[in-house]
């Protein structure tokens, strides 16, 4: 399956923003997905993700929404009450093992997207 990461780019602090990720190629309904976001100098951080029938989810906080839209192929990032810390480059995974189960650990994910970067002016 191949990510598309969109809708980075600049926020206010305390302002919303979604991130979209499209995928392709094989189907999207058999995949488990999760967000990451890595900001300069730190490790890559897990902040949501869905399992492949978006029936159980996780967010690092309840500021983070995770979607995922199986007809149309995409996954949704909604962060609400943006901070500086949010900053960085927000990444979408996908997994195919063990679809139905949250994963916290990015080595567990098979495919990327190149990612989208988020900028939080305050």
């Amino acid at each position: 399956v191949q990510l598309v990461e969109s809708g980075g780019g600049l926020a206010q602090a305390g302002g919303s923003v979604t991130l979209s990720c499209s995928a392709s190629g094989r189907a999207f309904s058999n995949y488990a997905m999760g967000w990451f976001r890595q900001a300069p100098g730190k490790a890559r951080e897990l902040v949501a993700a869905v399992t492949s029938d978006g029936g159980s989810t996780y967010y690092l906080e309840d500021r983070f929404t995770v979607s995922k839209d199986n007809a149309e192929g995409t996954l949704f990032l909604r962060i609400n009450d943006l901070r500086p810390e949010d900053a960085g480059t927000y990444y979408c995974a996908a997994r195919a093992k063990y679809p139905n189960v949250v994963l916290y650990n990015n080595a567990e994910y098979d495919y990327w997207g190149q990612g989208t970067q988020v900028t939080v002016s305050s």
